[in-house]
C-alpha cells in the first residue's frame, strides 16, 4: 500500500505541474500613421486676357430725335491658367495616444 500511495503522489504532482504553464501575451507593436505635409506655395498668376471689342457708335437722330443704341462690345479672352505649385514636403509623423491619467 506504502508503493501505491508513493506511485499515486508522483503522478499528482507531475499532472499538476503540467497545468501550471504561464500565458505568453504578444504585444502589438504600434503602427506608424502617416499624415501629408504643409501644402506647398502657390504657383505662379496667369497672363492677363485680352481687352474685348468695344461697341459700335450710336446713330444720331435725324432733326433732334434720339439715336439707336449701339451694339455691345464682345468680351475679352480668357487669361492663361497660373501653373501647379509645388508638392509639400514628405515626412513621417507618428501620433501616439495620450498617456492614462494617474488615480489617486
Amino acid at each position: 500500500m506504502n508503493h501505491t500511495l508513493l506511485i499515486s503522489a508522483i503522478f499528482a504532482s507531475v499532472g499538476l505541474a503540467a497545468c501550471d504553464r504561464p500565458t505568453v501575451v504578444n504585444v502589438p507593436t504600434p503602427v506608424p500613421v502617416t499624415v501629408p505635409g504643409p501644402a506647398g506655395p502657390a504657383g505662379a498668376t496667369g497672363a492677363t486676357g485680352a481687352t474685348g471689342s468695344q461697341g459700335g457708335q450710336g446713330v444720331t437722330g435725324w432733326q433732334g430725335e434720339a439715336g439707336s443704341t449701339g451694339e455691345p462690345g464682345k468680351t475679352g479672352a480668357t487669361g492663361a491658367t497660373g501653373t501647379t505649385g509645388k508638392t509639400g514636403e514628405g515626412g513621417t509623423v507618428i501620433v501616439l495616444p495620450p498617456a492614462p491619467a494617474p488615480t489617486n
